[in-house]
Formats: structure tokens, sequence, C-alpha cells
């Protein structure tokens, strides 16, 4: 059994990965313990916005990369530890059934080579899937230039694997990680995607990643801006096909003349969270969401950023307009814009529906009319000026995974 030091080490060095998503996978009981299936794992969150009911440890933090940034880089006098695939399969279920955790996200740093260490991931999972007979959820992250049949069996069993990026571009991974490539990560993404279509088409009762792949991005660690994150993430989502990328504000845990001294700030990564949803659910691109070669605003959000750079659109008649045009004003996610669909075909809805419908008019005001009357700002800088003011108050804020009112909007990334 794992000691306490070293889960302590472990635990702690994991801390840095972001995976609070619902699973999404499909895999079920099959006669063991744990369930992976839809519903998802990711349930329980703390204030900060991190899911609590996965494990998530690394089964070493004992690396042989030396990335300018990473607390566990080889050139750092740190504590070190490490545990075997029979200690981190004990403690999955161990854990399991006193009810602490309902999954596993399992990471490592690299432990004398890349094939020695996904090795030992893909041992862990193969114990707790066929030993075991464990069927959680468990979210692996993949391990840059491993065997691609290595990482190809580790999809077979994990629901989730992760290549983190980490650097939006290559420059910057030359610089900070040059055991590194931009294409050294990607290509492993492209291939799995592959591997689940031929998986999906050909052999649809067999689970090949089930809840699909993500990855991380570290912001202002490096000098790229918004826009080119932003950007990455499209093709990302587009090409890769990846359910989530996930993005962390950097954090001057490492001293290094080539990292900055200041961290990034939890806004700007709030920001980028805010035109992730855009891009995903909002039917916005990344041209529209973050200029080229431009930071997204902090005083106001990346949408109503957008309306007040394109006000030709401008106001909206809420009687008349369609979902496409609706999900694009301010202050009306997707859930009040499905309910002024349908009442468009039954009444003439004012501004006391949309109330009612928990439009966000202190927003949305400034962007339609309701039966032929406005009631927003009527220049440019003043409504900014409001909504930067509403904002600051609070009276706009992004909706909270901890509210249950508005926990179904928070889901669907409705603000």
């Amino acid at each position: 059994m794992i000691d306490a030091k070293r889960l302590q080490i472990l635990t702690e060095a994991a801390r840095f990965d972001v995976s609070c998503s619902s699973s999404g996978s499909a895999r079920k009981n099959a006669g063991g313990m744990g369930n992976g299936y839809a519903a998802g794992l990711c349930h329980s969150f703390t204030p900060d916005g991190r899911c609590v009911s996965l494990l998530k440890i690394l089964m070493s933090n004992d690396c042989v990369f030396a990335c300018k940034y990473c607390m566990n880089r080889c050139d750092l006098d740190v504590p070190r530890a490490s545990a075997t695939p029979e200690e981190i399969a004990e403690l999955t279920t161990d854990f399991y059934k006193r009810n602490y955790i309902e999954g596993l996200f399992l990471s490592s740093a690299i432990v004398k080579s890349p094939n020695y260490t996904m090795e030992l991931l893909l041992r862990t999972v193969k114990l707790l899937r066929q030993t075991y007979r464990f069927f959680g959820y468990i979210h692996v992250k993949g391990i840059p230039y491993a065997d691609d049949g290595l990482v190809e069996e580790a999809a077979r069993y994990a629901d989730r694997m992760s290549f983190n990026i980490e650097l939006p571009s290559e420059k910057s991974l030359k610089l900070l990680a040059p055991q590194k490539s931009k294409e050294g990560l990607l290509v492993p993404m492209r291939t799995l995607e592959k591997k689940r279509e031929i998986f999906r088409e050909e052999r649809p009762k067999e689970l090949f990643l089930p809840a699909g792949q993500t990855t991380q991005l570290i912001v202002g660690a490096t000098p790229e801006t918004d826009g080119a994150i932003v950007r990455l993430s499209e093709r990302l989502y587009r090409g890769a096909k990846l359910k989530r990328v996930y993005y962390s504000s950097y954090l001057p845990m490492v001293h290094d003349s080539l990292l900055p001294d200041r961290p990034a700030g939890q806004l700007r990564e709030h920001r980028l969270y805010q035109a992730d949803w855009l891009l995903r659910f909002y039917g916005f691109t990344a041209d529209e969401i973050a200029p080229e070669g431009e930071n997204l605003p902090l005083d106001i959000d990346p949408k109503c950023a957008w309306a007040l750079r394109n006000l030709q659109y401008f106001p909206v008649e809420v009687n008349r307009a369609p979902l496409e045009l609706l999900l694009r004003v301010p202050g009306v996610g997707g859930r009040s814009a499905d309910k002024i669909l349908k009442a468009q075909r039954y009444t003439r809805l004012t501004f006391d529906d949309l109330k009612k419908m928990r439009v966000v008019l202190k927003r949305a005001r400034h962007f339609l009319t309701a039966d032929g009357k406005y009631y927003g700002a009527k220049d440019l800088q003043t409504v900014r000026g409001l909504l930067a003011v509403a904002e600051q108050s609070g009276t706009c804020e992004q909706l909270s995974l901890f509210d249950h009112a508005t926990a179904y909007s928070a889901l669907t990334g409705e603000f």
C-alpha cells in the first residue's frame, strides 16, 4: 500500500492538471465495481471549480524532461516519489469502496523514457479493468513520443485521454520545453481520433475512448495573445475533435529568467473559458471572438465585446429574430433563446416577459427591442460603460456551478 508521504507528494504534484468536466463515458458496470456511464463523474465541485470526485494522482514526479515552467522538471531540488501500478490500482479501489472517489485521473512525469512511462500507465489501467474489475471513469494522460501501440492499447481501457499542449506555439515550446514539439503532441491526438472513428464504424460494440480527448493550455507564461490561443482551440475542436480545451493561468511557481515574475491572473483565464463556450455552443468563430494579435477585453465578456464591434446587427426585435441571431445577443443564453422561439408562435413578447424568461436585461436591453420598444443606451461609450459596471457589480457575472437554480445554465454555458 502506498504510504501517506508519497501519496501527498504525488497528489500535490498532480494539482496543475485541469480535468473538471463530466465524463461523457458510455462505460457501464459489467459485474465489477464502479460505473463511468453518461451521467458522468465530475458532479462534485469545490468553490474554485475543481472536481473532487476523481482521485487525481501522478504515477511519478521524477521527470527526465526539463520544461522551464514545471515543478517536476529534472533540475529542481524537490521531493520525489513514485508508485507502482499495483499501488495505484489498490489505492483507487480502496478509495472507491470508502466512497471517497468515483473515478481516477492518472498522469505521470516522464520516468526514464516515454515508452517506459506509458507502459506503467497501461499496466495500471489494465490491472484496474481486468484484475480489480473496476468499471468507473478513468482519465489517462498520454505521454508524448510514446509508441503508438502503447497509446492505442491504453485507449481501449481508458474513458478519456489527454495530451497537454501547454504552450500555444512551437516557438514557445522550443524556448521553455525544448524536449517537446507541437507536432509531437498533435500527431497522437489525430491518430487516436482516427482510430476512434474506425472503432465507431467497424466495431460499434467495443469501447475506444468513449469520453474522447482533452488538452490543456497554459495562459500567460509566454507572449501569445488570446487571439492566438482561441484560434488554436478552434483548430483542435475542428481538426482533432477534442471534447475540451482547458486553460490554466500561469502561476510563477518556478523561478527562471525566461518566465514572467507575475501571474497571468484568473480573470484572463475566465475570459478564455467564456470565449470557449462561444466557440462550442453559440456558433461563433475565433476570428469573431478575438481579433488577430489582440487579447480579450477584461472589463466585459467576449460576447458583449463582439456585439459592440458589430452594432450593425442591433437592436434585434425579439419577436422576429431567429435562433442564430438571438444567441448572439448578450444576456440571452441557450435556454432563454429556446423559450423566446416557442413564445414567438403565439404572443408578442415584452421586456417583462423576457425578465421572467431569465434574460439578463442589464446586458440584453442595449441590443434588442421588444414589441418595438428599446430601453438601452444610445451611444457606444455609454453602453460599454454600463456593461463594465454591471460586470463589476456582479449583476451579470458568469453563471456559477454552485447555484442550484442556475446549474443547467452553467452546464450549457449561458451568459
